[in-house]
């Protein structure tokens, strides 16, 4: 005879195991692929919906001015798994290729390496981008996850839409492309299937994840390798959005945040539980008015950075201004946090929060005030942020609501009507002109000087990592 239990009381004994909120929080951080801040229902978007994030949004702390270093996938990602500025990384540039020689050194400390030395399962579902085991780096596996602090990955190496992208696993008996992995797909592009199967494939194991770690602390990080072009929805979600394709996108994609928010409450962890929810740069508007391009009549397929200026592979606003939540049941409340910050600032927060020893050499801030004042007390220091460029070097600055341009960038060969050097820059007031039309330069002279001094500080800092 088999004995039945109640759901109810299931629920309660689960409840029951789980951890004090704050005694080594799991860590859930779902990152994006060139998903415009303007691409959702809770920043405004009038047609696409995303219902699950709303709730996240209105339930935790809500950042309106939340920052990337870097518009592009690489240098954005070394950012957020090591709390340091791209130039640090050794990279020599923002994006890295399946066949290029750089990737993340093993003498870096990521996000997966600190909680793993405080006993945390660690585990990637989606995309790396931060190297890839080719003939000019010697087949190295320090050019993969494994190597960096997680136990376990699903996911592309690079973005789906190279011609020679892999959908790879970690697997203690495979050898494909370096020992300790398997291929799943090769030259994903082509292979329809596989790149339909990205969203749900990711949801589908961070859930199980979740599941198979529910009694010791866990960090998962979820890398949707959407919205980036070509646009790939799933068969239950294709033709639903009324904003087409990107819609249905997006519409996956939310659905994906409710079934891993799910997992957590029915595993009996979402009350110690700390999920971040980002994208790595602003959308490609590069190719919002191209009607023939490599992924086909692209132009209705590009999100949104609206209200900000240009998009994906800019220093303008459009590039590196992202959605921010940082949701925490019980510990952090509703919050519509207007003060900015950025990924930087993700690492130094987390380890402060997991107990995990601080690197050397940080350039983020640990945001815990920011989340929850009631809660956490202290000030946090002073907003500046250097954004960075194609070689990642800074090109701009950020303090507080000022924004200094000494260089522009942008993928749509326009320059919006101006022109910066260092010895002529434009000083922008991103809070009170967001859509930075206005030079202030001549008004603020000292303070002009003032960012000058520290973009060059921070270009001085910067230190490449020996790779090891």
């Amino acid at each position: 005879m088999k004995l039945r239990i109640p759901l109810l009381l299931l629920t309660a004994a689960a409840s029951l195991a789980a951890r004090e909120a704050l005694d080594r929080p799991n860590v859930v951080v779902i990152y994006l692929d060139d998903s415009g801040y303007g691409d959702y229902a809770h920043t405004g978007n009038p047609v696409i919906e995303t219902p699950h994030l709303s709730k996240l949004a209105a339930g935790g702390a809500n950042f309106t001015q939340f920052h990337v270093t870097s518009p592009a996938c690489s240098a954005s990602r070394y950012s957020l798994l090591t709390g340091r500025y791209p130039g640090h990384s050794g990279f020599g540039t923002w994006v890295i290729g399946p066949d290029s020689k750089p990737h993340l050194g093993t003498s870096e400390t990521t996000l997966a390496e600190g909680l793993k030395a405080k006993g945390y399962a660690t585990g990637i579902f989606g995309k790396w981008h931060l190297g890839s085991p080719n003939a000019r780096n010697g087949l190295s596996p320090d050019t993969l996850p494994l190597a960096h602090g997680f136990d376990t990955w699903t996911g592309t190496n690079v973005s789906h839409d190279f011609e020679v992208a892999l959908l790879l696993k970690s697997d203690p008996a495979g050898t494909q492309p370096v020992p300790g992995y398997s291929v799943l797909a090769r030259d994903l592009p082509s292979d329809i299937a596989a790149s339909t199967s990205l969203t749900n494939r990711y949801t589908e194991a961070a859930v199980g994840f979740i599941a198979a770690n529910r009694e010791r602390p866990f960090f998962a990080y979820i890398a949707h390798n959407q919205p980036h072009l070509g646009l790939f929805a799933s068969e239950a979600f294709r033709g639903k959005s009324r904003r087409g394709l990107l819609g249905d996108v997006m519409a996956e994609i939310d659905d994906s945040v409710g079934r891993i928010v799910k997992a957590l409450e029915e595993n009996g962890v979402a009350q110690n539980t700390l999920l971040i929810f980002s994208s790595d740069n602003g959308p490609w508007i590069r190719f919002e008015n191209e009607a023939k391009s490599k992924y086909g009549d692209a132009r209705l397929h590009v999100g949104y950075a609206q209200p900000f200026r240009d998009g994906k592979g800019s220093n303008w606003e459009g590039g590196h201004r992202v959605p921010g939540i940082f949701h925490w049941p019980g510990v952090i409340g509703p919050l519509r946090q207007l003060e900015p910050a950025s990924t930087l600032d993700v690492l130094p927060t987390v380890f402060a929060l997991c107990g995990a020893e601080l690197p050397e050499h940080l350039d983020g801030r640990d945001i815990r005030p920011l989340l929850a004042p009631g809660r956490f007390a202290g000030k946090v220091a002073p907003f500046e942020l250097a954004y960075s460029g194609p070689d990642n070097l800074p090109n701009a600055f950020r303090e507080g609501p000022w924004k200094l341009h000494v260089r522009l960038i942008s993928q749509t060969g326009s320059n919006h009507g101006f022109t910066a050097t260092r010895e002529k820059p434009l000083l922008f007031h991103v809070e009170e002109d967001l859509g930075e039309r206005i030079d202030r330069a001549a008004e603020q002279p000292e303070t002009v000087v003032r960012l000058l001094e520290k973009l060059d500080a921070v270009a001085a800092s910067l230190k490449p990592v020996v790779p090891r």
